[in-house]
């Protein structure tokens, strides 16, 4: 049984996440800073803001669940605010969580994969980015420089870790129902424009972007590795 352990496990994708791999058969360490009991899973409220908590996560779910060999980084902040108004803080927050907590995550992972004698033989990283990271987006320049670093990184790990057997791709979700709407002031218009952008006239649904994880996550996906796959219904198209 494998241990997978997912990031921004508290909202409404990460959620999606976590049912799909304790489906599938995984033992899930769910990290997230609101973290809620999430059934099935080992929950540890985690401040991916720190270091030293990332840490202590990752050894506390190899002592608990075993050798991580499923990483899903999947935690984001989404501050809007236009572009000359954003302080430094606030985009060193952004980076710190939806970016440098993807690198740190990924080398505890990789660690847990390849160390000797612990029982692993590579694994699977799956980093999460966006599709705003396509064509930009007012206002979210922090979050969307973070989400192409996100797709820039799984190229760069899959190069590095493939001779550990260890797969790094990429989901890129299109605009899926969560709280993350809340930033746009007329909900109607930003449904219509959805559909009005999508091939598909519907809302995608959380677990569809689960399934596609949980695809690059299992043994089905052997000889995937360095991909971004695109889940937007047809909006951006590959």
């Amino acid at each position: 049984m494998t241990t997978a352990l997912v990031t921004g496990a508290a909202g409404a994708l990460g959620r999606a996440i976590v049912r799909r791999l304790t489906a599938d058969g995984h033992q899930v360490a769910a990290l997230d800073r609101d973290a809620g009991a999430l059934e099935g899973a080992l929950n540890l409220k985690t401040d991916l803001r720190d270091p030293a908590a990332i840490e202590a996560a990752f050894a506390e779910t190899a002592a608990r669940l075993g050798p991580v060999g499923v990483l899903v980084n999947n935690a984001a902040v989404y501050p809007a605010r236009p572009f000359l108004e954003v302080p430094l803080a606030e985009y060193d927050d952004v980076h710190a969580v939806n970016q440098r907590a993807y690198w740190l995550a990924a080398q505890h992972a990789a660690r847990q994969m390849s160390e000797p004698g612990n029982g692993a033989i590579g694994g699977a990283i799956v980093n999460i980015a966006s599709i705003t990271m396509h064509g930009g987006w007012s206002d979210l320049a922090a979050y969307v420089a973070t989400k192409g670093a996100a797709a820039a990184l799984t190229r760069a790990l899959a190069r590095e870790l493939g001779p550990r057997e260890i797969r790094v791709n990429c989901v890129s979700p299109g605009a899926f129902p969560t709280a993350a709407e809340e930033i746009h002031p007329d909900p109607e218009a930003y449904e219509r424009l959805v559909l009005d952008r999508q091939a598909l006239q519907r809302r995608g649904r959380p677990e569809e972007l689960a399934a596609v994880v949980s695809f690059l996550a299992g043994q089905d996906a052997s000889f995937v590795t360095g991909q971004t796959i695109e889940v937007n219904g047809g909006w951006v198209m590959a």
